[in-house]
């Protein structure tokens, strides 16, 4: 059962602890926590390994924040996933053991722990409730990784369920925005993409081969969207159940790689390498439930993409 509140579940100018605050995900919610007058806690991975559970909960005991988001994470795209699942599994599960418990031992009131999409069964009913969370095989490109992930929605529900804890869950979909990761060897799709074709333009090729058939649909939300829906779940959200966050429409990756090809300039020939896989056929998420609290996406596609590109861009200098 949903219990939708009246009053702001986080105080004013409350004193946030974000973990993982130079990611993509971990920036955008510090930028938007900020921005909505509460003090962003902070702390480097040279200063704290979240891995460490020791030292994680002695420096939450210190803090004393009024709430966690637990937006660290090992991540990465199909290859990565592929050949190195001991790494995001065993990881992940550090970070969040690490986090959610030392929070718990800390006093912390809240918390809300970022998960992925990817926990849902490959061959899940379109769009995807959260209702659909355990009930099939995973895709077995990023096994390791959802597995890692289902935990840390376990975890939460079981400080709930024993402790009384008001911890929460989100699922984002697929997601990209301002301090994206670029590397072709472990980035997602949407980044690959736009670094794979500005570098054909660069080199004045006219020709791109990319993985798969493109024929799989995926939806794409914007780093500051999910911030905006991070803020909305802290203030109005307390429930056992994770909340899907996405977008609430997708597209094929070969509509995709056209509309990345058209913002970076690339006018030449996009290939498909059939022999590559695709991943799961679809993944649309159901997200009624997020906007029956009153929050919907405001950034178009394409305009985050150009948005996205030029911020990577003047990071090059070029």
């Amino acid at each position: 059962m949903i219990r939708l509140m009246t009053a702001s579940l986080l105080p004013e100018r409350a004193r946030v602890f974000v973990a993982g605050h130079r990611g993509l995900v971990g920036s955008a919610v510090a930028r938007r926590l900020a921005a909505d007058g509460h003090e962003v806690l902070t702390r480097s991975r040279a200063e704290l390994d979240l891995r460490d559970a020791g030292r994680t909960a002695a420096e939450l005991a210190v803090l004393r924040p009024d709430a966690v988001v637990l937006a660290a994470a090992k991540v990465g795209g199909i290859m990565a996933n592929s050949t190195r699942p001991v790494q995001f599994l065993e990881e992940n599960l550090q970070i969040q053991l690490s986090v959610i418990a030392g929070a718990h031992a800390a006093g912390v009131d809240r918390l809300l722990f970022l998960g992925s999409s990817c926990i849902y069964p490959k061959h899940a009913p379109q769009p995807i409730g959260e209702d659909a969370l355990l009930t099939g095989p995973l895709e077995p490109t990023n096994e390791a990784y959802a597995l890692a992930k289902i935990a840390g929605i376990v975890q939460v529900q079981s400080y709930r369920r024993q402790y009384g804890a008001s911890y929460i869950s989100a699922m984002p979909t697929n997601l990209y925005g301002p301090g994206d990761n670029f590397d072709l060897e472990t980035s997602h799709v949407l980044p690959a993409l736009v670094r794979r074709f500005h570098e054909a333009v660069a080199e004045g090729r006219d020709e791109v081969v990319l993985w798969g058939s493109g024929s799989p649909r995926r939806e794409f939300l914007h780093v500051d969207d999910l911030a905006a829906a991070c803020a909305v779940l802290l203030r109005s959200y307390d429930a056992d159940e994770p909340v899907n966050v996405g977008c609430g429409s997708d597209l094929t990756i070969r509509e995709l790689a056209e509309t990345v090809a058209d913002v970076t300039g690339f006018t030449g020939r996009i290939a498909w390498d059939t022999t590559r896989p695709d991943g799961t056929p679809r993944k649309l998420l159901d997200i009624s439930r997020i906007e029956s609290l009153g929050w919907k996406p405001v950034i178009p596609l394409r305009d985050g993409i150009a948005a996205t590109y030029a911020h990577w861009r003047a990071g090059l200098g070029r």
